[in-house]
């Protein structure tokens, strides 16, 4: 809005400079491309993302089974750990020794993370594995996907307008830096001569 009341403005205005009006129509175009690009880039983003994602799910559906593992002892947890952000995550799940079958009928045992918060032997809890019975994580679900795709495409958007301000600002610091410069040769040639008697005769 205030790009095009600079250019209503200075339409006819005497004092207009040509930089003036060039200022203004910069304005006016980052203005438009922030509020007509912007969203276009981020939906079309987050649209690209989408895809790219469900195709991702569906194959990891497709790759990853659910089979029900047997505890068969827990893991002692380590009494020295400064990291705050695994004793919470210790706290969440636990760690366990567990018997479990691949989809291929073979048999396997190691360590694997549980939510069960007090796994005792014999207790039963799902893993998501591949066919070789390898533990996998959980695969992604579609909202999640679509929820990742949303933040993508929103931070594409923001990430267009910020390129855009940004070359804004540079464009108009280089033409400010270039009156500079015009003011500071016409001070060179006329400034050293104001006020002295018989200036211009």
């Amino acid at each position: 809005m205030r790009a095009i009341v600079g250019l209503w403005r200075w339409r006819h205005n005497p004092l207009r400079r040509t930089t003036d009006l060039l200022e203004s129509w910069v304005a006016l175009t980052a203005a438009v491309l922030i509020a007509a690009a912007a969203p276009v880039v981020g939906v079309m983003t987050g649209a690209l993302s989408e895809q790219a994602l469900l195709r991702s799910v569906h194959q990891q559906h497709v790759e990853r089974h659910v089979t029900t593992a047997v505890v068969v002892r827990t893991v002692r947890r380590s009494a020295a750990d400064p990291d705050p952000e695994t004793v919470a995550a210790r706290d969440a799940h636990s760690r366990v020794i567990a018997d479990w079958r691949a989809p291929d009928s073979s048999a396997h045992t190691g360590p694997v993370v549980t939510d069960l918060q007090s796994p005792r032997p014999g207790d039963h809890f799902p893993v998501w594995v591949d066919r070789q019975g390898t533990i996998l994580p959980r695969p992604l679900d579609p909202l999640t996907a679509s929820t990742h795709a949303a933040l993508a495409g929103f931070g594409a958007a923001a990430a267009f307008a910020t390129l855009v301000e940004g070359g804004r600002r540079v464009v108009l610091w280089r033409m400010v830096r270039r009156r500079y410069a015009r003011w500071d040769r016409a001070w060179e040639k006329s400034g050293p001569d104001w006020g002295r008697t018989g200036t211009g005769s």
